[in-house]
């Protein structure tokens, strides 16, 4: 079975009594965390989220990680995509969000905003040049307002693209959520402009209900400066 792998759900619920403290909306999410086998699978093989099997099945469809390259994951915690990075065997993998990460062995785990204005450079003299890789699985607070959350993924999908073209190595990839809604006409317009393949992921790992969609941007053609 390859790391990537979940075993298929043997058809068996896992019914959570609600408690006096409990609130209904609590109870459902946590019956799903128990019923959802990519969960399970991440508790068993080690990864720190569930949504360390969106980058392996992203990588295993668009072959992101490859021996030599240096990756950056933006709004990396809990870290269960930079585990991926380490595993899948790139050269340098560094971590940044601006909540703590526990150190994860063979990457770099920094807490900072990556919007601050010295951040490339310290970035791009941790990782020892431009990143081959940048990933960005980051989303708002939701205010469950649908509209509303959506301009605020894709907003902050294009300050993760505009930080990527500016510590980025030419030919390098930039991975990144969006949902669907709309208006990301604009965040694919400037990909396109900036990147050679630009193409558009939903991996299985990605809850069927759920309106997410990833943005794969590949061959970065570099600053225009």
């Amino acid at each position: 079975m390859s790391k990537s792998a979940v075993p298929p759900s043997r058809g068996l619920s896992v019914f959570v009594r609600t408690a006096k403290d409990r609130s209904p909306a609590s109870a459902r999410w946590l019956k799903r965390q128990l019923n959802d086998p990519y969960v399970t699978a991440a508790r068993q093989q080690g990864w720190r989220s569930r949504a360390a099997f969106k980058l392996l099945e992203l990588d295993d469809k668009f072959h992101l990680i490859r021996p030599g390259v240096r990756v950056l994951d933006l709004g990396a915690a809990p870290g269960g995509w930079t585990q991926v990075a380490v595993k899948r065997g790139a050269a340098s993998v560094l971590a940044l969000d601006l909540l703590p990460i526990d150190p994860i062995h063979g990457a770099v785990v920094l807490q900072g905003d990556f919007m601050d204005p010295e951040m490339p450079e310290r970035l791009t003299a941790e990782l020892g040049g431009g990143a081959d890789l940048v990933l960005s699985d980051m989303a708002p607070n939701t205010t469950g307002h649908a509209s509303t959350d959506h301009i605020r993924i894709v907003a902050l999908a294009e300050l993760a693209l505009d930080f990527a073209v500016q510590i980025l190595s030419p030919g390098g990839s930039f991975v990144t959520k969006v949902f669907q809604g709309g208006s990301e006409k604009q965040i694919l317009d400037a990909l396109k402009r900036n990147f050679t393949t630009v193409r558009h992921a939903k991996p299985p790992a990605s809850r069927k209900d759920s309106s997410e969609l990833y943005v794969v941007a590949t061959g970065f053609k570099g600053r225009a400066d």
